[in-house]
């Protein structure tokens, strides 16, 4: 099976291509120009370099969220766009899933964060479980679904469950002096080859999406902002002021 998948849930873009156990191209980048300007040209790209014929493409997977609300915008968009044009179904893969995903065998809770702004961060909590006849030799298992909360509020919990954590993410620069001194397990940042989205990550999980047949059509496909956007909180805001 074959899987084009589009990350663009946060400061970093990123596009892969796998079919079945083979990353065949990724093309992944975190720098100042924006998801418009760069995740069509990636796309093209990467489908020069790998010669890729759309139409042997089984499956589009797109991270649908949280993260940035443009970014997941403009991923669900292109990924709706492929999806229409060529017919085929979208895995909807949750942004912290796939992030975490990208740590498999730690030993321990990995807390994938990013920043949402007035000190709250999107979140996960997640682990690996050895398990004997597993392809990969491990079970992926969602210690708490994706949520948004305050930093504070994740590091107590985090403090409850008693066991190291590996953090990943870009609100890790803004968090770490928090965590260093409110956190009281062991803990640890992963390194720069893991602590961003990376596409490859939604394509493997795609692909036991698209096994488990957990998929949608590009018309039921949405973003899953998990909060209302900055705008729309001013508008309900000044609504409930002039009642």
């Amino acid at each position: 099976m074959k899987i084009l998948a589009i990350d663009s849930s946060g400061l970093v873009a990123s596009v892969a291509v796998i079919e079945d156990d083979r990353l065949i191209g990724e093309y992944t980048i975190d720098y100042k120009k924006t998801h418009s300007q760069t995740l069509l040209p990636m796309l093209n790209e990467v489908k020069e370099m790998i010669e890729l014929d759309l139409s042997t493409v089984d499956v589009v997977a797109v991270a649908a969220g949280p993260g940035s609300f443009t970014g997941l915008r403009i991923g669900s968009a292109t990924a709706k766009g492929l999806a229409e044009a060529l017919d085929l179904p979208i895995a909807e893969i949750p942004t912290m899933d796939a992030m975490a995903y990208q740590l498999l065998g730690f030993d321990g809770i990995i807390c994938p964060i990013m920043d949402a702004r007035r000190n709250q961060v999107y979140s996960g909590f997640y682990s690996f479980e050895w398990k004997d006849g597993e392809e990969n030799g491990f079970v992926f298992k969602i210690e708490k679904p994706q949520f948004v909360e305050d930093m504070h509020t994740v590091i107590r919990e985090l403090n409850e469950l008693g066991r190291p954590v590996m953090f990943l993410g870009d609100a890790v620069p803004i968090q770490k002096e928090a965590i260093r001194t409110e956190l009281s397990v062991p803990f640890g940042f992963a390194p720069a080859n893991c602590n961003r989205q990376h596409a490859g990550a939604v394509a493997v999980l795609a692909l036991q999406y698209a096994k488990e047949g957990r998929l949608v059509k590009a018309y039921e496909h949405k973003p899953e902002y998990l909060r209302l956007s900055q705008a729309e909180r001013e508008r309900m805001e000044k609504e409930n002021a002039s009642r």
